[in-house]
C-alpha cells in the first residue's frame, strides 16, 4: 500500500482507504456486525490506515460508528478516524445547525465509537447557508482546544462549496465526488486544495457501482437501496446515486470504457484514475464483502495510466456525461 499526506493534518495515510456507508451489508440490509468486522480487520490488515464512517451509516443510523470503534480499540496499529456530523438534525436546515448541535453531535460520536479523541470530524454535507457562518466553524476550535477532535473537515456535494469552506482557516479536508463520471473537480478546486494544504479524500469513486462494470438494464435494486429510490434525489442530493446520471447514460458510457479498455478490470482503472491526480490525498471506496475490499486494494498495484489512456477516458465523458451533470455539481 502506497500513503500520501492528508493536507493540514500532516496524516499519512493509504492512497485507497474505506468508506463505511455500507460495511456491515449492502444498501438497505440489515447491519451484520460480524461482516462490518471482517471487511474493517482485513482492510487494516493490507495496509489501510484510514477509516471513513459517520454518524448516520447503519441500519439502526449508529451501527458503523461502533463498528470503526470496535477496530480501533482491538487494534495496535495507528489507525486514523474520519466521522461526520450534521445529517442526524431533522430537519436537516442551516436553522438546526447551532454550535451547540455540533457539539452534541462530536461528543455524541465519542461515546459511540469509545474514543477520546476524533482524528477527523467533518460536516456532513451541510446547506449553503452553513458555510457563511463563522461560529460553527469557530466551535471545532474550542471542540479541538479541549482534545476532543484533532481536525475539522467538511464533506461537500459541490465545487462551490469546496473552495468556500477553504476559506476558514481550520478545515483542513474536503471530501468530494470525484470519478470518471465526475471530473469538474479537478479543474479548479485541487489547485486551490493544493495551493491550501488542503486534504481530498475522493468518495464515490464507482459512481454507486456502475464503474464496476457489472450492471446492465436488467439490474434490479432493492426498495431500501438509495439506488433505486434516490435516482432523481428524492431523499438527497441526487448526485450521490450514480454520480447524478441518468442510470441509461451511464451503462452507455460504461460499454464505451469496456470498448476503450477490453482487457482491463473496469474497477481498477476507476480507482487508479482517481489515484493518477497527485493533489487527492486518499479514496474511499466501500465493501459491503472482504472480496469488494481485497479487490479495490489492487488497483494501487497498477502501473500509472498512460497519456493516451487518460485522454479516452476524457473522451468518454465528453461525449456521454459532460453535457448532462458537468455544472450541477
Amino acid at each position: 500500500m502506497k500513503y500520501r499526506k492528508l493536507g493540514k493534518t500532516g496524516f499519512e495515510v493509504s492512497e485507497i482507504s474505506l468508506g463505511t456507508w455500507q460495511v456491515g451489508g449492502k444498501w438497505g440490509d440489515p447491519f451484520n456486525d460480524k461482516n462490518a468486522d471482517e471487511i474493517l480487520n482485513t482492510a487494516v490488515d493490507n495496509g489501510i490506515n484510514f477509516i471513513d464512517t459517520a454518524d448516520v451509516y447503519g441500519s439502526g443510523n449508529r451501527e458503523s460508528e461502533r463498528a470503526v470503534g470496535r477496530l480501533v480499540n482491538n487494534r495496535s496499529e495507528r489507525i486514523y478516524v474520519a466521522t461526520k456530523c450534521g445529517r442526524r438534525l431533522n430537519p436537516h436546515t442551516n436553522e438546526a445547525y447551532t454550535p451547540q448541535t455540533m457539539r452534541a453531535f462530536v461528543e455524541d460520536s465519542l461515546s459511540n465509537m469509545k474514543l477520546e479523541c476524533i482524528d477527523l470530524i467533518q460536516l456532513h454535507c451541510p446547506p449553503n447557508e452553513v458555510y457563511y457562518r463563522p461560529e460553527i466553524f469557530e466551535e471545532f476550535d474550542k471542540l479541538k482546544s479541549e482534545g476532543k477532535i484533532l481536525n475539522l473537515g467538511v464533506s461537500v456535494e459541490k465545487v462551490e462549496q469546496a473552495v468556500k469552506a477553504m476559506e476558514f482557516d481550520n478545515v483542513t479536508t474536503v471530501q468530494i465526488i470525484f470519478n470518471m463520471f465526475r471530473q469538474r473537480p479537478a479543474e479548479l478546486f485541487f489547485d486551490l486544495a493544493k495551493k491550501n494544504n488542503v486534504g481530498i479524500i475522493v468518495r464515490v469513486p464507482l459512481a454507486s457501482g456502475l464503474l464496476t462494470g457489472k450492471f446492465d438494464k436488467n439490474t434490479s435494486f432493492g426498495k431500501d437501496d438509495h439506488r433505486y429510490f434516490n435516482r432523481q434525489g428524492e431523499a438527497f442530493d441526487k448526485g450521490e446515486t450514480f454520480s447524478g446520471i441518468d442510470y441509461n447514460t451511464g451503462l452507455e458510457a460504461v460499454s464505451a470504457l469496456k470498448e476503450a479498455f477490453p482487457n482491463s478490470n473496469l474497477t481498477h482503472l476507476a480507482l487508479k484514475w482517481i489515484l493518477m491526480f497527485n493533489q487527492v490525498s486518499t479514496v474511499i471506496p466501500g465493501a459491503s464483502k472482504t472480496d469488494h475490499l481485497l479487490s479495490n486494494i489492487q488497483a494501487d498495484k497498477m502501473p500509472d495510466l498512460s497519456s493516451a489512456d487518460m485522454k479516452k477516458i476524457k473522451e468518454v465523458y465528453d461525449r456521454y456525461i459532460k453535457k448532462q451533470v458537468h455544472q450541477l455539481w
